[in-house]
């Protein structure tokens, strides 16, 4: 999984475009992208590897990075 931002809307959807591109031009299929019209999050998943692209504002607002991170283990939680 990557997790990624653009400074903008407009920016958002030129990463995801080109993105779009170099998956097409090495020849790794049509991914599903869901976003697009808004691009506030653009998610492109391309089957092996999931991209989201967020604004900054909405990366803050879902933290999806604390959602997928490893737990943090103390010695005094394991048994």
């Amino acid at each position: 999984m990557v997790v990624a931002s653009g400074r903008s809307h407009r920016h958002v959807a030129a990463v995801a475009d080109h993105l779009l591109k170099a998956l097409k031009d090495a020849g790794l299929g049509a991914p599903r992208v869901e976003g697009m019209s808004g691009a506030d999050w653009v998610l492109i998943d391309s089957g092996d590897v999931i991209v989201h692209v967020f604004r900054p504002e909405i990366r803050e607002f879902y933290n999806i990075e604390k959602m997928w991170q490893a737990p943090d283990l103390e010695e005094e939680t394991v048994h």
